[in-house]
């Protein structure tokens, strides 16, 4: 923990990801794994571009539900110590492989969603991004102005991640003195290639998680806990 600390102390450059683990300190279900399910559906089973061709309805009525839930969470300590973290240190990157927004209602300012907003919807037809926060949604599915047919505006199981939103994440990850991942197994990909990219590229990388990982031996601090417990320790 001390090393930690004075990592983060003395860098100038700190880049950060975060996983379904700190919003589940929250209160948000990650939704993936044996405790995942909805109704009878797996999380894998309805974020895909196939089940929503198939059954828009269906996909729209499981996100807006996550949606409900989500609004009714409320950023934590953890979330909390990164805003505070990102003003002391010059250059700070916040990378998150989240879509629930509580980084955002916690203060972090452009945070970099490599998975997209699940407050965001996209148009089917003309492309238009809008951002709506009503819950519950009027209509199910919901439709634009111009009639198409709208979508969550996440990144689906087989879809690329945003070409911008991941080039800055990569630039930031190169560039990082100390690298923390917080709250995620690191089994996700291409996120998790984020954790060997900065060690490569030198950085002291420091994992916050409450089980080992794939990764756990391999960096230079593995710290188990809850990121709202040991986050406010490690910059304070």
């Amino acid at each position: 923990m001390q090393r930690a600390r004075e990592w983060l102390r003395e860098a100038s450059s700190v880049a950060a990801l975060t996983g379904a683990g700190i919003s589940a300190e929250s209160g948000i279900p990650t939704f993936r794994g044996a405790g995942g399910l909805w109704r009878e559906f797996r999380a894998e089973d309805l974020a895909t571009p196939e089940a929503f061709a198939r059954d828009p309805r269906l996909v729209w009525e499981w996100y807006d539900w996550r949606r409900g839930l989500i609004a009714h969470a409320e950023p934590n300590a953890g979330h909390r110590a990164l805003v505070e973290l990102a003003q002391r240190v010059e250059r700070f990157t916040l990378i998150t492989q989240n879509v629930d927004g509580l980084h955002d209602r916690a203060g972090s300012r452009d945070v970099l969603k490599v998975h997209g907003d699940i407050w965001m919807v996209r148009c089917t037809a003309c492309g238009r991004q809008t951002r709506d926060d009503r819950v519950p949604l009027p209509e199910l599915p919901p439709h634009c102005e111009c009639g198409g047919l709208l979508r969550p505006g996440v990144v689906w199981f087989g879809e690329p991640l945003p070409d911008n939103v991941w080039r800055e994440a990569e630039r930031a990850t190169r560039q990082a003195e100390v690298f923390l991942v917080i709250g995620t197994a690191a089994v996700v990909y291409p996120a998790a290639g984020l954790v060997p990219l900065a060690k490569a590229a030198g950085a002291k990388v420091i994992e916050i998680n409450l089980d080992e990982t794939p990764y756990s031996a391999q960096v230079d601090c593995s710290l188990r806990g809850r990121a709202g417990e040991l986050l406010p320790e490690v910059i304070a």
